[in-house]
């Protein structure tokens, strides 16, 4: 499996400089620690630090990955994550290997108190683990509340009651999830994140999407969601997040997702379509087209600048040719002209489990991100989509074949980390 191992990162080498942000370093690790700073964005985002750990024309590591590191019950992945949980060192492991400058990651449960990324940076990410690399430091990261498990009031899965138990009331929720922040997204990044323009539309309404593809129930014609719950209802089922990291190759905004999976609905196919519209939210934002409609949660209306350079990252739950997805929905970022898709990440490791499975697939199966059973098969749902204006050097997906020895790490998660180097074109 071709993936070239970075060094470790390096503090800034102006002695001078880490004498000045001593104390300030020694204040935001005691606040870190004790797990009540409650900010977004951790680190110090005014400092530039002149990129001295990064020498001049090195490429930009932007990965996604979905951990799965969630839990059922609130305050679940802390405690887990306190009791040196194995999975999570896997994980780790498997960052140290890859190294990447800036991360995504899905599935990583949410709490306001940032206490979960606390642990897993200071007892998984620097710590050495089995398999992995050098320990390995994120000086920023963003974390910011999601829809899922949060509840609705309204009864969304159409059974006549509003919330309940169990499955019922994830159904209920803005979002599928047991608990608020269950699926949460944490970003991590060795380089500033510029928290002044850091745009979230958690709270965007499906309804004011242009020609929303609102669900309809087939056997009635009518529309799925009455008035007053159409009116209401959420599109993000996690959160979209514009995250602007101040790198080596200038702004980058992370646009960070994790659209609903199109399945586990019913006929009237709302998860599915929400799924498109999640999705197609990301390609009208970064449209040079006016986009009015799209007002993040501080009320600032319109798309991202024409000139800035992007990377979309996450698991969209989509694959662009199979899958139970609506068609053409992951067409509407591959295909889209301010996006650089044309160099597709692949591994040997989902070769040949896709040929293990056996599941019929009109794609190309290197290119797959994950495994999700016999019948489900392999599918390609991790993207790292940069703009046009960025070049990709290099990249590809951890998933080594069973006998090579990465493989011992890259099982964490039904999902596969997915990595690519960007620069500047010379």
């Amino acid at each position: 499996m071709k993936l070239p191992l970075r060094p470790p990162c390096l503090a800034p080498s102006n002695t001078r400089f880490r004498k000045a942000l001593a104390p300030l370093a020694m204040l935001v690790g005691t606040v870190l620690l004790s797990g009540c700073l409650r900010v977004a964005v951790h680190g110090d985002p005014e400092a530039y630090m002149d990129n001295a750990d990064s020498p001049p024309g090195q490429a930009l590591r932007v990965a996604t990955y979905n951990t799965s590191l969630y839990e059922n019950e609130a305050g679940g992945l802390v405690r887990r994550l306190a009791a040196q949980d194995p999975e999570a060192r896997r994980i780790a492991a498997l960052l140290q290997r890859t190294r990447p400058d800036v991360v995504l990651l899905n599935e990583f449960d949410y709490d306001a108190n940032g206490r979960a990324a606390d642990l897993f940076q200071r007892d998984y990410l620097e710590v050495a683990q089995p398999g992995g690399g050098e320990p390995l430091s994120y000086r920023y990261r963003y974390l910011a509340p999601v829809n899922t498990g949060v509840p609705s009031g309204l009864d969304l899965d159409g059974n006549g009651e509003v919330g309940g138990a169990g499955r019922e009331r994830g159904n209920d929720a803005w979002g599928y999830g047991l608990h608020p922040g269950q699926y949460g997204m944490l970003v991590l990044s060795r380089h500033p994140i510029d928290e002044a323009g850091v745009r979230t539309f958690q709270q965007l309404r499906w309804s004011a999407m242009p020609g929303a593809r609102r669900p309809v129930d087939p056997v009635t014609g009518a529309s799925w969601y009455p008035e007053p719950v159409w009116s209401q209802l959420r599109l993000s089922s996690k959160s979209h997040w514009d995250v602007p990291i101040r790198s080596p190759l200038g702004t980058v905004h992370l646009l960070a997702a994790h659209p609903t999976p199109p399945v586990f609905d019913g006929p009237e196919n709302r998860n599915g379509l929400r799924n498109a519209d999640e999705i197609r939210l990301w390609a009208e934002y970064i449209d040079p087209a006016p986009a009015p409609w799209i007002c993040d949660d501080r009320g600032r209306c319109g798309g991202l600048a024409e000139d800035a350079s992007f990377v979309v990252a996450g698991d969209y739950n989509a694959d662009p040719s199979d899958g139970d997805g609506v068609a053409g929905a992951m067409a509407q970022l591959l295909d889209h002209p301010r996006v650089n898709a044309g160099f597709v990440p692949r591994s040997e490791g989902a070769v040949q489990r896709a040929a293990e499975r056996s599941v019929p697939r009109d794609g190309d199966v290197a290119a797959h991100t994950g495994d999700f059973g016999p019948k489900a098969g392999t599918l390609r749902l991790d993207y790292v989509l940069p703009s046009a204006d960025l070049q990709v050097v290099d990249g590809g997906v951890f998933w080594p074949r069973p006998d090579q020895p990465e493989a011992a790490i890259a099982g964490a998660s039904d999902h596969h980390l997915v990595w690519l180097d960007l620069k500047r074109p010379e």
